[in-house]
């Protein structure tokens, strides 16, 4: 017997608007994603998952009853998308280290990414950010924004306290009568729709961390090709996905072995790379050690102990190859507030023995400034900051190399840089 969605149960309804989804060309190469972790529909006495709506880790979901039976068909849709995107950015593995320093911001800054997105995918009205939607954070001056440029943004213009701006309900899309409205929202209106669990997120063990990488990678590929198949083309965030990633650590090796190698004699054991394009072969220079690193790590705040020891350690293992006289680690914000010199003896316990200073603004040009102040006079600099500078990218008379985290945005104007991810890190 056929039967409407009011008397279908909470959890028909989810599995059915699941179907709905898969089965829409538009959503098809999603078809991976919605199958990845478990989903559960959650009675208001066990609900522990803060905003009484719905919830994800980055790899399961929950739905709180009462919130779903609110939903029309459409809704429930958008909101199930909603959980699924969170997934397929890996938003929370990512921005962990922004849910560290501000979870309300970091959660509005995901969501304001995502529902923008969906909305301006829907306007055939599949799926609609309506009624008890309706309040959720949506502004199209974040349109392809990245989640920590939004969160930034709002870090400058944070929100009113009461998370809606004080707004009438309309969402500069839709009211919950679902008549469209003429005026969006500004900045900083509207409050998440859902909860993030960053504690469920963080307590993956590793190996439960690499699987859940390794699964929503071959899902996006096996999403693309679906979708590839079939013609519909698919979700144009999966080709930015599937793109292919620099390995940051073989740019960071290419870099350091290339500007810091001396030449206190020649060898045709390794040719000069420089010139094999052109099909000349010349011999290196090379040196038992070279001279000055400088490590400039951005402090404001953005970058974790985590992703710092991790990306020291690389540091580390170059070292060991190139063998420098000293290395300098400069930590800066504003101003460099700490800096720690190691010889070459001293490398092992670098990880251990550096301490961080800083965590205000983040002001570059006080790096080169310090360097020439202090007469410090360094073969290579290498950069670590989220590239979310308040000035320019600084005046160097050395060769530069810019990591920068989760920030594909940013393009210094001087030197060479690399995009880094955090869960590469």
């Amino acid at each position: 017997m056929f039967m409407t969605s009011e008397q279908l149960t909470a959890e028909q309804r989810v599995q059915k608007a699941i179907i709905s989804i898969m089965q829409n060309p538009r959503y098809i190469a999603l078809a991976g994603i919605l199958m990845l972790g478990e989903r559960d529909v959650i009675d208001a006495d066990q609900w522990k998952y803060g905003t009484p709506t719905a919830c994800t880790n980055g790899r399961d979901e929950w739905y709180h009853r009462e919130f779903v039976s609110k939903l029309n068909d459409a809704e429930l849709r958008f909101l199930i998308l909603h959980e699924s995107y969170h997934k397929l950015y890996r938003h929370m593995i990512t921005w962990q280290h922004l849910a560290k320093e501000n979870a309300e911001l970091a959660n509005m800054a995901m969501d304001y990414v995502i529902n923008i997105k969906l909305v301006d995918d829907n306007t055939d009205e599949f799926a609609t950010m309506t009624g008890e939607l309706a309040m959720g954070c949506i502004d199209p001056k974040y349109r392809d924004w990245d989640t920590a440029l939004v969160y930034h943004d709002l870090v400058k213009n944070p929100p009113p306290q009461d998370g809606n701006g004080g707004g009438d309900g309309k969402t500069g899309i839709g009211n919950p009568d679902g008549e469209t409205v003429s005026q969006p929202l500004t900045s900083g209106q509207g409050k998440p729709i859902d909860s993030h669990d960053w504690d469920g997120a963080k307590d993956m063990t590793p190996t439960e961390a690499n699987e859940l990488a390794r699964d929503i990678d071959e899902a996006i590929r096996q999403g693309a090709l679906v979708a590839g198949k079939t013609g519909s083309g698919g979700d144009r965030d999966l080709v930015e996905l599937l793109k292919p990633q620099i390995d940051w650590r073989e740019v960071l090796r290419e870099f350091v072995t290339t500007t810091c190698t001396g030449s206190d004699y020649s060898t045709w054991q390794r040719p000069n790379r420089r010139y094999i394009s052109a099909g000349v072969y010349m011999p290196s220079g090379i040196s038992e050690s070279i001279g000055e690193l400088v490590i400039a790590i951005d402090t404001s705040g953005s970058i974790g102990q985590p992703e710092l020891s991790r990306f020291l350690t690389e540091v580390k293992e170059i070292c060991d190859t190139v063998h420098p006289e000293k290395v300098r680690i400069l930590y800066w914000d504003t101003q460099v507030c700490g800096d720690e010199k190691y010889e070459m003896h001293e490398l092992d316990d670098l990880i251990k023995s550096t301490k961080p200073k800083g965590g205000g603004g983040t002001m570059i040009e006080c790096v080169p400034e310090y360097i020439t102040k202090e007469g410090i006079n360094p073969q290579a600099c290498i950069i670590l900051t989220d590239g979310y500078l308040g000035g320019s990218w600084g005046k160097w008379s050395c060769p530069t190399l810019w990591c920068i985290l989760d920030n594909e945005r940013a393009v210094p104007d001087v030197g060479t840089h690399v995009h880094v991810k955090s869960r590469e890190l």
